[in-house]
């Protein structure tokens, strides 16, 4: 059998990813730490999937480790997930994700060219494009100055995969920039459930709603946008997982070039205190906030143009903003209860 080896699989994106795979007739095996996750996850899966998935509890920066999970098995792609993803901790802790995001793309690679495993899907992330000046920003957009050490991870990152795709005409990479990820499965099975204190927004609105959070903080409302707050392209965790098993069949069809970039966003923005009037709409709850002062790290606004993913990967968003605040409260709901 002819697996997909799915890094971080047991996370929020991951682990949505995994049941699309599934569904699509994909056979996945998960390698994460859980470091961020529960093996709980692996349970709601089988719930929506009626079968069991693999799972090795390993650290992927851990080679002898990882060459033993290609060794037992018959791996032909990679889906990379498992990276550290919180740009304020990345501003406090530069060091541990320069560790962990760079050092365990470059094990990965490099038990991937052991093993002549040559398919690749990295998660990439809009905070490779910094402040853009021109908005939306398209894959042609140059890459700035990075506004975290996480958003220079990932520019890093792209760039360790160009590098090695040149040097390897057999491998074939795409790179997908998220831009804000966010709901849950409509089954209310899995969602976002992180072991740290949330910091994306999403979570952290659903979290005050249903007062886990005496309240939240708005960090500025003094930004030269619509109503002052930070504008992001919010796209549904579902959404963005189909992205995946559509790029694992585009790398099959490419033959000129074998490295490919698409955003995967709505292709609108919204900002914060649209992102809370959304969710007091769908929810009926009355979200308890206070405006603050700008966070380091945080760009001002960003929202992608998806025409190339639509045209060439047949892929568009089916969800919006509302869809993904009601199944993430639904989630949260069931979950606290």
């Amino acid at each position: 059998m002819q697996h997909i080896l799915v890094t971080g699989g047991t996370g929020y994106i991951g682990s949505h990813t995994v049941v699309d795979l599934i569904s699509q007739g994909y056979h996945p095996i998960i390698v994460d730490n859980q470091s961020n996750s529960s093996l709980n996850v692996l349970d709601g899966i089988k719930q929506i999937v009626d079968s069991e998935v693999i799972n090795y509890s390993i650290d992927i920066c851990d080679r002898e480790a990882l060459t033993q999970v290609f060794e037992e098995n018959n791996i032909v792609g990679v889906i990379h997930f498992a990276a550290y993803k919180s740009v304020n901790e990345s501003v406090n802790e530069p060091l541990k994700y320069f560790r962990n995001n760079i050092g365990g793309l470059n094990t990965l690679l490099e038990v991937m060219d052991a093993h002549k495993v040559n398919r690749l899907i990295f998660s990439s992330s809009c905070s490779v494009y910094g402040n853009a000046e021109i908005l939306p920003v398209t894959e042609q957009t140059p890459l700035a100055e990075a506004e975290s050490p996480y958003g220079r991870t990932k520019q890093i990152g792209e760039k360790m995969i160009q590098d090695y795709c040149q040097a390897n005409g057999n491998f074939k990479a795409i790179n997908l920039r998220y831009f804000n990820p966010a709901g849950a499965h409509d089954s209310n099975v899995i969602g976002e459930l992180s072991l740290n204190p949330p910091t994306n927004l999403v979570p952290v609105i659903t979290e005050t709603g249903i007062g886990k959070r005496s309240d939240m903080t708005v960090f500025g409302d003094d930004y030269p946008t619509r109503d002052g707050s930070c504008i992001r392209d919010y796209i549904h965790v579902m959404d963005l997982a189909a992205a995946h098993t559509l790029a694992l069949k585009a790398l099959d069809r490419m033959i000129e070039n074998n490295l490919s970039v698409y955003n995967l966003g709505i292709g609108e923005g919204v900002t914060v205190l649209e992102a809370i009037k959304a969710f007091e709409q769908v929810s009926g709850q009355s979200l308890n906030y206070q405006i603050g002062p700008r966070r380091e790290g945080d760009v001002m606004s960003i929202y992608a143009d998806t025409s190339r993913v639509i045209a060439e990967l047949g892929w568009s968003p089916t969800r919006d903003i509302n869809d993904i605040m009601r199944t993430a409260w639904n989630w949260e709901v069931k979950r606290s209860s």
